[in-house]
């Protein structure tokens, strides 16, 4: 029987190159996004399915779960990956926009997980993947919202992670650094619309990130850690994946956080 993986987030990225990855490796995929009629290239593959999802919807997550169980019977790997980033100054994020972005990066991921609880138990076991990012694990400026979601899904899944151990089911983290996307323009809002006092350094801050993209991962290279993190069979919880990632998360561990905190306040030209 083949394996199933679930996959949230699927139209785009890390999401479509995971399931087109995974329907190579032989498994079924559950392929799941708001806009199913729009995608074309993931039904070139027979063993993926198409299911509308809307993370945020309660009802569409569950309508989602019942589907791929009758279709597949079964699911082994649930990957989280839907979500998006709101950059810019606290100050002037609205109360929806915040709540937005709560909606989608945190508790979207609870509603997947508490749908398909029953299944893991049901089969014996399963693995739930919750794509966070460096950022859960190493705050940079302007993107407190962000992150303040990302560290949130960091620690819940580690938290998770022993109140499933009992019933074989293990959670692990993927945490990407930049990844060559469209994430930068169609999974990235701002706090604020027009100028604000915070101008100047919102541009040495963006300019700083631009900058670094030429040492982006792909959306396949993602992948890749995904598939080895659902199939190495190890209790393995964190994967820091990508070499920007890597550098930043070792030089977070290996330095004071006041050495830490000025770099990283000379490299985006924050001063001292």
């Amino acid at each position: 029987m083949n394996r199933t993986i679930f996959i949230t987030g699927a139209s785009s990225g890390i999401g479509k190159a995971t399931a087109i990855l995974f329907a190579k490796q032989g498994w079924n995929v559950a392929a799941t996004m708001r806009q199913p009629k729009n995608e074309t290239d993931l039904q070139q593959y027979p063993t993926i399915k198409l299911y509308t999802l809307d993370v945020t919807d309660s009802d569409s997550v569950q309508q989602a779960v019942k589907q791929a169980l009758a279709d597949f019977q079964h699911i082994d790997v649930l990957l989280n990956n839907a979500g998006y980033g709101l950059a810019g100054p606290l100050e002037t994020a609205s109360e929806t926009k915040i709540m937005d972005q709560f909606n989608t990066n945190i508790f979207g991921v609870m509603r997947t997980i508490k749908a398909l609880l029953p299944n893991f138990r049901q089969v014996g076991g399963g693995t739930i993947i919750n794509v966070t990012s460096i950022g859960g694990l190493v705050g940079l400026p302007f993107n407190s919202i962000y992150h303040a979601t990302k560290f949130g899904l960091d620690g819940l899944s580690e938290s998770l992670n022993y109140e499933l151990r009992p019933f074989n089911i293990r959670v692990k983290i993927v945490a990407p650094g930049g990844v060559i996307t469209d994430f930068a323009t169609r999974s990235l809002q701002r706090t604020m619309d027009g100028a604000s006092v915070y101008d100047e350094s919102l541009t040495k801050v963006f300019t700083a990130f631009g900058a670094n993209a030429s040492n982006y991962s792909t959306a396949g290279q993602i992948a890749d850690v995904i598939y080895g993190a659902a199939t190495d069979n190890t209790d393995q919880i964190r994967y820091v994946a990508g070499q920007d990632a890597q550098a930043t998360y070792n030089a977070w561990k290996n330095m004071s956080n006041e050495d830490f905190f000025a770099m990283i306040n000379q490299r985006f030209g924050l001063g001292k």
